[in-house]
């Protein structure tokens, strides 16, 4: 039998980047209904891989076999291209004595698929962990309790930056894996400490509270590296923090930054859709600010910002790059009803600058995070519901 995950992308509307360089503050992000997934088959050996979402069901075009040894003992022996999947598994090997006992009987194939485009900044690296994870802890029926959410995301985290090496947000890890419209908080997460040595995040979902919000999500084309972008700000931020403590320029940016999610978080609640806007804007020129005075010419990116204030001139109620900047994609929130027009405006100037690669679509908020279908019955059992 088969195991079949989906999990949705994210945008960070507003706060940030605080979930991944001071990482103090808050930021509210949301679920889009732009979608990446899983196919688990239960089977001799162990291999991981990236296929395509076909109509009859998930096709491999690429993969590779791991070694079972290797894996329980915390290590992820493959090429390059495969770590990203393979390096989760041996962290959730390295945390649960009860997968490395469940793994030795009986073996597996994961095949990955996504829609969500290569460093467009949709959190894009995240998912394909959090799929690996999830389709884990499913296919073995791990404890609920010591594998909950809250732990998938934060190893999730540890994965990334020191088995990967890519450097982006907590949001990234939580958003997807937890859906809908959220009010995210990350104090006492400065120092990314091991597992259960510092707080996980608190995750407030605004849903219940708020009208459905649809935005135009622009991808420019031009592809970013989220962990050199976050990797070079956080350590001039630490440097200068060492040095000038909350005198300095960028503590002072970031906590603007930080303060332009709970501004945003009121005037949502309000239903004030022009007052959110102004802070979703806000917050990608303190973004711009910032990434020029470490050292990036173009801010938050030539094409981020050409998009941002295409968005603005057509008048969207606010904008921002969704990711690390440099690249990738930028979100716009428009008047309700006018979202197809901002989309074509958007994708026009994007053109007109020379970004024919520019791709973009309206998305509405998914509020299923990580959903899994089917059974597997010969390593555990996974209902019909959302995981």
């Amino acid at each position: 039998m088969r195991l079949d995950l989906t999990i949705p992308a994210r945008i960070n509307i507003v706060g940030s980047p605080t979930d991944a360089c001071e990482v103090d503050y808050c930021t509210i992000g949301a679920a889009v209904d732009i979608f990446a997934g899983a196919s688990a088959v239960a089977g001799d050996g162990i291999s991981v891989g990236f296929g395509a979402r076909g109509t009859d069901g998930v096709v491999r075009e690429s993969g590779c076999a791991l070694d079972l040894d290797a894996l329980r003992g915390g290590r992820a022996d493959c090429p390059a291209e495969f770590r990203i999947l393979a390096e989760p598994i041996a962290a959730l090997c390295e945390y649960s004595e009860e997968l490395r006992e469940k793994i030795a009987g009986r073996g597996f194939s994961i095949t990955i698929w996504t829609e969500a485009p290569r460093q467009s900044g949709l959190g894009g690296s995240s998912l394909l962990i959090l799929l690996i994870l999830g389709a884990l802890r499913e296919m073995y029926d791990l404890d609920r309790r010591r594998h909950n959410d809250y732990v998938i995301a934060e190893i999730t985290q540890r994965t990334e930056e020191h088995r990967v090496g890519v450097f982006c947000g907590f949001a990234d890890r939580y958003i997807p894996l937890f859906g809908g419209i959220a009010y995210l908080d990350y104090r006492g997460k400065f120092h990314h400490r091991p597992l259960k040595q510092e707080p996980y995040v608190t995750y407030e979902r605004l849903g219940p509270y708020v009208d459905p919000l649809r935005f135009v999500v622009v991808s420019s084309g031009v592809s970013h590296d989220s962990g050199d972008v976050h990797g070079r700000m956080r350590k001039r931020y630490l440097d200068e923090i060492a040095v000038e403590g909350t005198e300095g320029y960028l503590y002072d940016r970031f906590a603007a930054a930080g303060d332009t999610a709970w501004r945003g978080k009121i005037a949502l609640l309000e239903g004030d859709l022009p007052a959110f806007g102004e802070q979703i804007s806000g917050n990608h020129r303190i973004v711009d600010e910032i990434m020029r005075h470490c050292g990036f010419a173009d801010g938050a990116g030539e094409a981020n910002n050409v998009l941002f204030e295409a968005a603005l001139a057509a008048g969207a109620l606010g904008a921002r790059s969704t990711g690390a900047g440099g690249g990738g994609s930028v979100f716009a929130l428009a008047a309700p009803g006018r979202e197809q027009d901002l989309l074509d405006k958007m994708l026009g100037s994007a053109r007109a600058a020379g970004f024919d690669k520019a791709e973009g679509r309206i998305c509405a908020v998914s509020e299923q995070g990580l959903f899994c279908r089917g059974r597997m019955d010969s390593v555990g059992s996974a209902g019909d519901g959302p995981s």
